[in-house]
């Protein structure tokens, strides 16, 4: 089975709620990366978002555009992208990877050789922001043949039709968006989420993750209220920035910061 998929399963049955984290390669030095996703996974990350740096993105807010820029900025490539999961890899078999980034990276590469090239390199999922459902098809064929998911992302403006829709196509996670805006903005409103999802459970069996917008424990534990999960990354790159000036502190950083969304995330319902 899919690192993705069985580990989703795994939480789904012991009651718990997924702890996603977003970081993106090459920020800010691209020898820090290992150390900070296996950092995450110490801190009680559940599954790793990578993002692939793209110098024209389209629903990322300052924090990780500027990531993206950095990592751009010290050479960062999808090949290379791709030997840094291979790295994080020869430490750990278990944790799943999933690649976030635009579809114009994947398309350089060409869609059959990057399926084969990220399976080698141990991704289990990929989320192409800019790619819609209707036009994945030359992706999402050579995605499946190789075992890798697809995810998609619902937005609060997303019709029930086109819910379906991307619904019918989707695999591993429904990333649902939290707010109408770019990753990081600051207006999320944990009871509009909850309704959305309440609606979305009556249309998919996938688990529901949510995104963008959580900064903290509390804003985590609110959420999970009605997801199975939340997506934690502009926070955590933000604290990567700050510690730019002293790279190797930044692991450390990184397990305290997921450590306290995991306690809010895993605290009993009162």
């Amino acid at each position: 089975m899919n690192r993705l998929d069985s580990r989703l399963a795994e939480i789904r049955r012991a009651d718990r709620k997924a702890l996603v984290t977003f970081i993106t390669a090459g920020d800010p030095t691209p020898d820090i990366t290992v150390p900070a996703l296996h950092a995450l996974v110490r801190g009680g990350a559940d599954v790793l978002e990578l993002g692939i740096p793209f110098s024209d993105p389209e629903a990322e807010g300052p924090s990780i555009q500027a990531a993206s820029e950095r990592g751009l900025a010290g050479g960062m490539t999808l090949r290379k992208v791709l030997e840094l999961v291979s790295a994080f890899r020869k430490q750990d078999r278990h944790t799943p990877v999933v690649l976030m980034g635009y579809f114009n990276s994947i398309l350089a590469m060409g869609c059959e050789r990057f399926a084969v090239a990220a399976a080698a390199s141990g991704v289990d999922g990929l989320i192409m922001v800019n790619l819609p459902p209707e036009e994945s098809a030359p992706l999402k064929g050579p995605l499946d043949e190789h075992g890798i998911r697809m995810i998609f992302l619902v937005a609060p403006t997303t019709t029930e039709p086109r819910a379906r829709m991307i619904i019918e196509s989707a695999s591993g996670f429904i990333y649902y968006v939290s707010l109408k805006g770019t990753t990081g903005a600051g207006n999320l409103d944990a009871s509009a989420v909850g309704d959305k999802l309440r609606w979305l459970r009556g249309l998919t069996p996938l688990p529901l993750l949510v995104g963008f917008g959580i900064k903290n424990g509390a804003d985590a534990r609110a959420v999970s209220r009605f997801s199975d999960g939340v997506v934690v990354g502009s926070a955590l790159v933000d604290t990567m920035a700050r510690q730019s000036a002293d790279p190797e502190a930044i692991p450390q950083a990184l397990i305290e910061q997921v450590r306290e969304i995991r306690r809010a995330l895993d605290q009993p319902s009162a």
